[in-house]
């Protein structure tokens, strides 16, 4: 059953660099919530600590694109390390800052600057298309195990960030990411057999990513995909909190989280039929229906088992999207291209949690999951409106990559 992964890990160097990647990414499913806990904890302030992590999310969603440019530009090892290093430095000051009772100001200054810390799950899917170039399938298992590692980072994370700052200390929360992403952003640099050589650019490529029409699709779509989670969290605080069982909103969200990781995970082991804008249209579709049942839920008895339902289209949509974005951008910009489709998402994230709590404020708790609903529904109303554009970027950039790839055969030939 589990054979298409066992394959996908014979290539060498591909436990390596998935496992110290591992590190790094759970940090950074740790890090805002050990950010809010403790300002929170420390200042007795969740409107402090809603606005100094509010103000790193902002700073990531520039900060995270350009990262991705650099790491193109001059390879994975030579930008990630200083980046990790730097946001591990100013994360530091910011737990400082607070331990010394310092200014507001600096509260703000120090999580903004420490703001860049790599995006070490997308280097690793562009390590996995170095390794499978032209392999489909193979692409197809790395992509639905790399989302299966998404997921369970955004299980974990935040439960160990929350254990660390009420059963350690306020700051053990943060420093414990801090850590996580300078080791793991190491460990994982240190990989050098696996990372992918800087590629030229072609002169006929040279135009921003964010110019590509099926690209401006796709972000549109993460972006309300991403309006979706954000939503959904809050959304799911305030109906628990209704019901008198506010502190399970953790583990009700958490049930979403594992029913996509499943999904993920089986998805994988399918072979692929179709095309990928249409899988990824298809997947966008399940989405919105799984969601909607939510509207349905009355108590808790109903919201868990829906909430693992909903959780069922997450994985098959974020695996053939992020398998759209790399078919529409050029290798010499793969990097750039995912992190802005995972911008959008954060953008997203932050959007739909703002207009959540506004809408629970205005209209109660038992409209809550209206909004997820119809950030699904807006999504897929894009994909397909967006089909025109992403079949014919996918076409114009499989015309491009065709010459290449006939080189590399002849070149394998030749020798």
């Amino acid at each position: 059953m589990l054979a298409p992964y066992r394959r996908l890990f014979s290539a060498k160097g591909s436990v390596g660099f998935t496992s110290t990647g591992f590190l790094a990414r759970l940090a950074l499913s740790m890090s805002g919530v050990g950010t809010v806990v403790m300002v929170a904890a420390i200042r007795d302030s969740y409107a402090l600590a809603g606005a100094v992590g509010g103000a790193s999310l902002a700073t990531t969603l520039l900060t995270v694109p350009l990262l991705g440019r650099l790491v193109d530009r001059y390879g994975q090892s030579r930008v990630a390390v200083p980046a990790a290093i730097w946001s591990a430095l100013m994360s530091a000051a910011l737990v400082a800052c607070l331990s010394l009772d310092a200014p507001t100001w600096t509260l703000f200054a120090t999580s903004i600057l420490s703001a860049t810390a790599p995006n070490v799950g997308g280097m690793a899917r562009a390590r996995w298309t170095e390794i499978y170039d032209g392999d489909a399938d193979s692409m197809h298992v790395a992509n639905s195990f790399e989302q299966v590692l998404d997921e369970v980072c955004f299980i974990l994370g935040p439960l160990l960030a929350v254990a660390l700052a009420t059963g350690v200390a306020p700051e053990a929360g943060r420093i414990a990411p801090l850590v996580l992403t300078l080791v793991g952003t190491i460990l994982f640099s240190a990989q050098r057999s696996t990372e992918p050589p800087v590629q030229p650019a072609d002169p006929s490529t040279t135009r921003s990513p964010l110019r590509n029409r099926g690209l401006q699709v796709m972000m549109l779509v993460f972006l309300f995909t991403g309006s979706l989670f954000g939503s959904l969290e809050m959304a799911t605080v305030a109906f628990t909190e209704s019901l008198g069982h506010g502190s399970s909103a953790g583990l009700v969200l958490s049930l979403q989280a594992i029913g996509s990781a499943v999904s993920g995970m089986l998805f994988g082991m399918l072979t692929l039929r179709g095309t990928s804008t249409g899988r990824f249209l298809a997947g966008v579709g399940g989405m919105a229906l799984l969601m909607l049942p939510l509207n349905l839920a009355v108590g808790m008895w109903s919201l868990v088992p829906l909430m693992f339902i909903a959780g069922m289209a997450t994985s098959p949509t974020m695996i053939t999207g992020m398998g759209l974005v790399m078919e529409l951008i050029p290798r010499s910009q793969i990097n750039e291209g995912m992190t802005l489709a995972v911008t959008s998402l954060l953008g997203g994230i932050a959007l739909g949690s703002t207009v959540a709590g506004w809408s629970v404020e205005r209209f109660g708790a038992d409209s809550a999951y209206v909004l997820p609903s119809s950030a699904a529904l807006l999504a897929l109303l894009v994909g397909a409106a967006g089909q025109f554009w992403l079949r014919r970027e996918v076409a114009a950039q499989s015309a491009q990559a065709e010459p290449t790839s006939a080189a590399k055969t002849a070149e394998v030939a030749a020798a």
